[in-house]
């Protein structure tokens, strides 16, 4: 069984037991989350789609952890104008262990 569930901004295809990296979310570590905005769930070969199928459906996660992602530098120049910028970011994710998916 699987579900393909939103959060972020983009859809994860999740099983129960995975480890899932999403953009964080506001929760503390060991709470559960609940990610009711599923796609499509499978189970026992039945694919679900229909929007009033999944109503009720829900994915149960627990918050592992909060980790910061590899320095992504953004560098811009013009030449022969002396324009230099550099900038850098680091994306806040956060590490979801899926428990139950509920269809």
């Amino acid at each position: 069984m699987y579900a393909v569930v939103r959060t972020g901004g983009r859809d994860w295809k999740v099983m129960t037991g995975d480890s899932v990296r999403v953009p964080k979310l506001d929760a503390k570590v060991g709470d559960t989350v609940d990610l009711t905005e599923v796609k499509m769930c499978v189970k026992e070969g039945n694919v679900m789609v229909a929007p009033e199928e999944l109503e009720k459906a829900k994915v149960v996660a627990e918050v592992v952890g909060h980790v910061r992602g590899k320095k992504v530098i953004v560098f811009k120049k013009k030449r022969r104008k002396g324009y230099t910028r550099k900038h850098g970011q680091r994306q806040e994710y956060t590490d979801l262990l899926i428990r139950e998916i509920e269809c």
